[in-house]
């Protein structure tokens, strides 16, 4: 295949390189900037082509592994390096740590508005606002888990009720 015919084939492919690449990145100028580089790429390297080939086929996996290697770059530049003794950057939040005094009071509500549930309903909502697992906690308290999911909901739904004030 001469120069001329590798241009012209790879030419008639843009309709459907232009598709490929907006379902790759649904936005129009990352499309455009993907389908370039895959040009490039092809008449660039357009001797490791194999003549007698599907070279539809061989632009697709151009233009489909340049857009996974964008998106690992992408990820890699994103990555925070701190090499400071003891990480201060990465364990520095960049949300305040003070807390607001109104929201302080508001947990202390919280708290109080928990602490006068019934232990039955008590201790599975706290067990599950701790992380543990319904199942964990039918376990733990020998409850039968729907046991457990009715308590917990109910308990939700007191507390809700209790605590309106605090709804967003």
């Amino acid at each position: 295949m001469t120069a001329m015919e590798f241009n012209n084939e790879l030419i008639g492919m843009e309709v459907s390189l232009e598709r490929f690449a907006m379902s790759l990145t649904s936005n129009r100028d990352e499309a455009k900037d993907l389908l370039q580089e895959t040009y490039l790429k092809a008449l660039t390297y357009r001797d490791k082509f194999q003549e007698f080939t599907n070279l539809k086929a061989w632009a697709y996996t151009i233009m489909k592994n340049t857009f996974i290697n964008n998106y690992r770059k992408s990820i890699r530049e994103n990555t925070k390096v701190d090499n400071t003794k003891d990480l201060y950057f990465l364990n520095n939040s960049n949300e305040s740590s003070l807390v607001k005094p109104d929201s302080e009071y508001h947990m202390q509500e919280i708290h109080k508005a928990i602490e006068q549930l019934d232990n039955d309903f008590k201790r599975p909502f706290q067990m599950h606002t701790e992380g543990y697992k319904y199942k964990e906690i039918a376990d733990e308290l020998d409850l039968k888990i729907g046991t457990v999911k009715s308590r917990i909901f109910f308990t939700r739904k007191k507390l809700m009720n209790s605590l309106k004030e605090y709804a967003t």
